[in-house]
């Protein structure tokens, strides 16, 4: 559910919100395992030398390769009119332009379509959109780059956990940005979020650690490196999270699908244009370069074990944005956040499953400061539980041991009872219009008629 001041009322997260919430974690949990297992494959070099294939940026570049199919399917969606959330078609609710589409919700959808005897033109995407959605191609890009170089130096598990930190950033924003103030019990969901980030920002360092006698300063300090960097990311994220939100619920928004496919386009622009050039030129380990392009396609096109994964990544992370966008067109950014707070306990559980039963080489073993993650996940799935109450499988403070002394009782009220009434007024608007055009279609019959 959203916070309090949402201008369309509360949104409750209901079985079709669930199976998208799931198809996100799932085919987040492929894409960051692959993320990082990527990075531990071997492959010839443009030295004819075998050399690692760590190259943060060019999975950069293939996330936004796989999120450029989204226009594909924006345009396949308007070419056949398939039903699908924040596209209406002609003969549903209001009147499409079968080159565009409207891209309003149902209930927006009635009350235009009872103003089409006043203005019959269409709701468009204005040419603006397409150049506007750069701005989250930049958060993006930004934030998956720092977080692909903090990957590098800490368990792909912690890291998924630390990209959690950006509910407290989303949080923030939607309130102070968006003017989407939360509840005093949503606001303590979030502060238990960040009691999870911080237990688990500290086993990423002490097990990086652990080993005095083999360079524990070196590895702690990588550590703490890698958890700056995916922290600064998480912080990048979350104003992409806002932004996406804010441009969804525009008076003209744009279509899901439009903006998964404006933001591949950008980024892939973006990479090619910018990125690259600079990584190629800044020196580094990778053949004089940051990372070296060339050296990175060589290495592609001499194994078959990164082209798999590559496609296998390349897939999932379009679904994996696929799924996540729909997360904020349905519920909110926040909801988008939590997905990311999620997706830890798959992977880790995944990775745990892949060292014992597998490949140890591409896994995560159990250590003693996995009980500390144990705890932080528990926590996290806490503070979620709380964040969204008072809804069906959440977790209600009303002075129950287990609520520390905290007793929200008049806030739930407060939600349950602005959800009736916003319920009441969707039936009451629905019924009126419905009312309002068929006084309409027989005035037209009876005027057909004289």
């Amino acid at each position: 559910m959203s916070g309090g001041g949402s201008g369309e009322g509360p949104k409750k997260c209901g079985l079709t919100e669930l199976l998208v919430f799931i198809a996100a974690i799932i085919s987040g949990t492929i894409c960051s395992i692959m993320s990082k297992n990527m990075m531990s494959l071997h492959a010839e070099g443009i030295t004819g030398e075998i050399e690692l294939f760590d190259k943060p940026m060019f999975q950069t570049f293939g996330m936004f390769l796989g999120m450029l199919f989204g226009l594909v399917m924006h345009f396949l969606v308007l070419l056949f009119k398939i039903p699908f959330p924040g596209y209406i078609h002609s003969g549903a609710a209001s009147t499409t332009d079968p080159e565009n589409g409207r891209v309003v919700s149902e209930k927006t959808g009635l009350i235009q379509n009872s103003k089409q005897n006043v203005d019959d033109a269409p709701l468009k995407v204005p040419t603006w959109m397409y150049f506007f959605l750069a701005i989250p191609a930049l958060f993006d890009l930004g934030a998956t780059a720092l977080c692909m170089m903090g990957l590098r130096y800490i368990d792909v598990s912690i890291y998924q956990l630390l990209r959690g930190s950006g509910i407290i950033f989303v949080a923030i924003m939607k309130q102070n940005v968006l003017g989407d103030k939360l509840h005093n019990f949503q606001w303590v969901g979030v502060i238990w979020n960040v009691v999870s980030v911080f237990m688990v920002g500290s086993t990423a360092i002490l097990s990086g650690g652990k080993d005095a006698d083999d360079g524990a300063s070196a590895e702690g300090s990588n550590a703490l490196l890698g958890v700056s960097l995916v922290m600064l990311g998480a912080f990048v994220q979350s104003m992409q999270f806002v932004f996406e939100e804010k441009v969804l619920t525009m008076d003209i928004p744009a279509p899901p699908l439009l903006l998964i496919g404006m933001e591949g386009f950008w980024g892939t622009l973006f990479c090619l244009v910018v990125i690259y050039p600079l990584v190629y030129y800044l020196p580094g380990d990778d053949h004089g370069s940051y990372e070296d392009p060339f050296n990175t396609w060589y290495m592609i096109a001499n194994s078959t074990t990164i082209q798999v994964s590559f496609m296998i990544y390349f897939s999932s992370i379009f679904f994996y944005n696929f799924f996540a966008v729909l997360v904020t067109f349905l519920l909110n950014s926040v909801w988008h956040a939590i997905l990311d707070n999620f997706r830890p306990i798959t992977v880790w559980v995944t990775d745990l499953v892949i060292f014992y039963y597998f490949a140890p080489s591409l896994g995560e073993e159990w250590t003693v400061w996995s009980w500390i993650q144990v705890g932080g996940m528990g926590i996290l799935l806490y503070g979620t539980a709380i964040y969204n109450a008072p809804n069906t499988g959440s977790i209600s403070l009303e002075g129950q041991w287990y609520a520390l002394g905290l007793n929200f009782s008049k806030e739930y009220e407060a939600v349950r009872e602005e959800e009736a009434n916003q319920e009441m007024d969707d039936e009451f608007q629905a019924r009126m219009l419905s009312t309002r055009n068929m006084s309409s279609f027989r005035g037209e019959i009876v005027a057909s008629l004289r």
